[in-house]
Formats: C-alpha cells, structure tokens, sequence
C-alpha cells in the first residue's frame, strides 16, 4: 500500500535545478555591486524605511528570501560578515557560480558525491596555495599595508573618493584600541570603537576623538561640565521614587501615617544615591531614568549623572574603564550595598558640543583605551552607509594587524588560483578531475564581474591575466607576476601589490572555504518535501 505524503515532493533533478536558480537569483542580486565602480541598491522595507547601500551582507538581510535554499546563501554573508567583516558580495557570487557548475556536471552523469569530493579537494589546495605561495608578510610592506587595506576595502563604497582621508582615520583608531590579553596576543577589540553620526558638514569633516563618546548630555544643566579622575559606576535600573511593587496593601488608619510612608519612598531613593556618593563615584551612568528628586543630590555632590544610557555603550564602557554593571544594590544579605570596587576609572568625563549635540566623552579610561569616530554628512542614508563601509574596513584592518599575511586584490589570488588549479586537476586520474576543472572556472567570475562592473571587456581582461600568472606559474623569472591583477579605472592588467590594492589573506581564505562548504550543503540535496499544513487538527 502507497503512503500517501500529505504535501509536495520533488526530487532529483527538479531539486537541484530550482535550488541553483534560486541561489543564482540571489548572487545576480549583489553582483552589480561587486568592485571599486560597483553600483548601490535601494532598498525600501514594508513601512517604507530606506536603505542604500551596497555592502553585501546588508542587502541580503533586507530581501525577504523565501526559498530555503537561498536562506542558505544569506546565512553564508552574514558568517563572512561575522568572521571577517568584508568579502560578502563576493562570497555569495563565488557560491552561486560554484553551485551553477556543479548543476551542470551533474546534468553530464557526474555524481554529486564525486562533485563534492573534488570541491573539498580543490578547497583545501586552494587554500594552501594562498598561505604558501600568495601571502605576503605585512611586515615586508610597513604601515601603508594598513592603509592600503584600508583603502581597497573602501573602494566599493560610498566614500571611494575620500578613501585616503578616511583611510588614516580608520588605521589609527584601530592602533589606538590595541591592548594585549592574558596569554599575551596583541589584539584589536574593535568594538571600542564607537561611531557616532552627527547631521551637517561634509563628509571630509569626521574626524576621530580620544575617548568613548556617549551621544547624551547630563541628565542636569547644574552639573559641573567635567570631573576629573572619573570614578564611573555605570546601573542598570532606575534611580526614581520607589514605588510599592504590584500587590502590596498597606491599611492605613491614621492619614498622618500616610505622609511617614511617603517620606521613606523618597529616603529610600535618597539613601541609595548617598551609598553611591559615599563609595566615590563621581559619574553615574544609568540604562534607564533618574527623576528630578534625585537629580538635585548629584549636582549637590558635584557629579555627573547620564540617563537613558545605550545598554551596549554601557557594557562598552564598562568594559574599557574595568566598572561593574550593577543591576540591583541588593546583596546576600539582603540588605542595600554598594562596593567601590565596582567603580570603573578614567582620566576625565567631560560634555562637549559636536555639531548641535552635546556629548558626553570619556577619555583615558583604565583597561582598553577607547576611540570614537565623529562622521558627519549630509543626511542619514549617506551617514549610515558611511558607517557600513568604515564597520568593513575597520574590520580589515584588524585582521591585517592580527594575521599579518595580505594578497593582492583586484581578482589577482582568484586567477592565480584558477590557473594553478586547472593544472592541478589535469595531473589527477580520478573522477574529480572535472570538479576541480569547474571549481578552478568558478574562481574566474570575480574578475569577470569585476571587470563587467567597470565597463571593460571581461573576457580579454580575464585571459590576460589568466596568461600573466600561468607564466608566473611555470616560468622562474617571471614569478613575481603572481600578484597581477586588474585596474579597473584604466581597464588595464597591473601589479596590484605594488599598486597598494591588497587584503588580508584570512578574508580569501574565508571566503573560499564558506562558499565551498555552501555550493556543498546546497548540491547535496536531492529530494525537497514541503508538507501541507494539516487542516483537520485545527478544527478541534
């Protein structure tokens, strides 16, 4: 007897056929804006929100993708976004086109298993090639590797024109965070970097402040306008009026009773802001609010009270300055205390006007020291998207710093790699040979695109650059042509390390090894059943 499957099944061929359409549908997508002239995207949400950008990851978190098997290649930008920060447009292409071959080769009787065994394969060498052969030390190139980075991530971006401007700007707030942890690495945490927009100006006015920048004033214009040293204590919960919580009953007889009650609600507030006081906090930052009562003993105290405090510039604070974030004084006891070891240090907190808000900066703080990136511009797409584009760069930077190895950009690695592999496949005897042919293929559609984006002919760009590096390859006084890649401004094949269009090799690396475990995820599905929603249960 059948069993029926109370839904749709569609297997084999069919499957694989409309999961690779959908994938190249979403890579198609993000394909315009791959390269130093890519192009942006406008993308208008449900409530008629507006974003331009064309930083992959946040185009493909904006699309509503419905079909499962995109849902896959959306995962896959935002892991690389996770891990690296930068590379998401190409990912997601490298992963579609890598898809589309193997459809192919399937179609021609070739088993996916042996599909996916030759892209691992081919991974793996690939990969290996890079760190041996194509990275360079960053030491060799000294500080302007870092800038060049920089640069070369920002070149898709909005702010292309101003790369060098805000090249230094990014290079020395990531310097500026380094601290060394417990095991001894030196490391970048680049979450103490907080970048604030300000409406106005050009964009060429940013500029970078020594300090953590909090985009509040004082709760109080009779607080002083700077303490110094800060002794911050950073709360979680409001410093307000006590209320009797939700079902305690007092009967009171006697209406002079009431006004007693009255007066310890407001001493309780009174006797926690003196603890606080007493332990030497000169700085309070609190998440949530402080009602006017309260304020009046801070600005008698001299101190600087902030309310409405962002939780995660909180936690950032807390963290560079080495504060506890208290959320309640209650202790074992349950009586009220609060310790001075919960307090964080800094040099000095001062409010300042940037542009027509008043801000609050906190300088020299204990633990990491903390940068803030002031961007100003014209309206708030252009300033979110100068964000987008400074988070990647930012994000290169530190892997440079941390990996210290760079490859040359502008579809240099992919070529070299596509060269080496094809030779590489024609030296196998098995059936992987094809795989590895069609991933060394595969490869070649980053400077293909590359080239399509910038209006130049991508099939002689492409098989110039593919004979510079199979003479690179197999031609001893021409090895140093392994880092050829293309100028896009010019249409031209040039030296691309010389020209300062270089990436952190683990941003290659990455990218490789996410796209090939995504093509496989996706060829290995050969049967897609969607059930239908059973109607009868609901009728209970």
């Amino acid at each position: 007897m059948a069993i029926d499957i109370s839904g749709d099944r569609q297997y084999g061929q069919d499957v694989r056929t409309q999961n690779v359409v959908a994938c190249v549908a979403v890579a198609n997508i993000v394909k315009s804006s791959l390269g130093p002239v890519g192009l942006d995207k406008m993308l208008v949400d449900d409530i008629g929100d507006v974003t331009i950008t064309n930083d992959g990851a946040t185009i493909l978190k904006m699309l509503e993708v419905e079909h499962p098997a995109a849902k896959v290649l959306v995962e896959l930008a935002e892991l690389q976004d996770r891990e690296v920060g930068d590379g998401t447009t190409s990912v997601v292409i490298i992963a579609a086109e890598l898809l589309k071959r193997a459809n192919d080769l399937v179609k021609n009787k070739i088993h996916p298993t042996s599909i996916i065994s030759g892209y691992r394969l081919a991974m793996r060498e690939a990969c290996k090639y890079v760190d041996d052969k194509l990275a360079v030390k960053v030491e060799k190139l000294g500080k302007d590797s870092l800038l060049n980075c920089a640069k070369t991530s920002m070149s898709s971006k909005l702010i292309a024109g101003d790369s060098d401007f805000f090249a230094n700007l990014v290079v020395e707030a990531v310097l500026s965070v380094k601290m060394t942890n417990a095991r001894g690495e030196t490391k970048y945490p680049i979450k103490g970097i907080n970048i604030l927009k300000a409406h106005g100006k050009s964009a060429r006015d940013s500029f970078l402040l020594k300090g953590y920048a909090l985009n509040t004033g004082r709760a109080a214009q009779g607080m002083p306008l700077r303490v110094s040293p800060a002794r911050i204590a950073c709360l979680d919960f409001n410093l307000q009026k006590t209320k009797m919580q939700l079902g305690v009953q007092v009967l009171v007889t006697d209406p002079r009773e009431l006004e007693k009650i009255q007066q310890r609600e407001a001493d309780m507030t009174k006797e926690r802001i003196e603890k606080l006081l007493k332990a030497g906090a000169n700085v309070i930052l609190t998440s949530r609010g402080i009602d006017d009562m309260a304020l009046k003993y801070f600005v008698e105290a001299g101190a600087i009270a902030v309310r409405r405090v962002r939780k995660e510039d909180l936690r950032h604070v807390a963290k560079a300055s080495g504060a506890t974030v208290v959320s309640t004084f209650a202790d074992m006891e349950g009586e009220e205390t609060f310790e001075s070891s919960f307090l964080g240090h800094a040099d000095e907190v001062v409010e300042e006007r940037i542009a027509d808000d008043d801000v609050i900066l906190i300088k020299g703080t204990k633990n990491t020291s903390a940068v803030s990136l002031i961007l100003r511009g014209a309206n708030d797409y252009m300033l979110d998207e100068m964000e987008r584009a400074l988070h990647d760069s930012l994000c290169i930077v530190k892997r440079t710093l941390e990996s210290t190895t760079v490859v040359a950009g502008g579809g240099a690695v992919e070529s070299a790699l596509s060269v080496y592999l094809e030779y590489l496949a024609t030296t196998l005897g098995s059936r992987e040979q094809l795989a590895i042919a069609e991933f060394a293929e595969s490869l070649l559609i980053i400077p293909k695109v590359l080239a399509v984006n910038a209006a130049k002919d991508s099939t002689e760009l492409v098989s110039q650059l593919r004979a510079h590096h199979h003479y690179a390859q197999t031609q001893a006084e021409k090895k140093h042509w392994s880092s050829m890649g293309l100028d896009l401004l010019k249409g031209t094949i040039r030296d691309n390390l010389e020209a300062g269009v270089i990436e952190p090799a683990m941003s290659k690396v990455k990218i490789l090894q996410f796209a090939t475990e995504a093509a496989i995820t996706i060829l290995r599905i050969d049967d897609m059943i969607k059930l239908v929603k059973d109607e009868s249960q609901n009728e209970d």
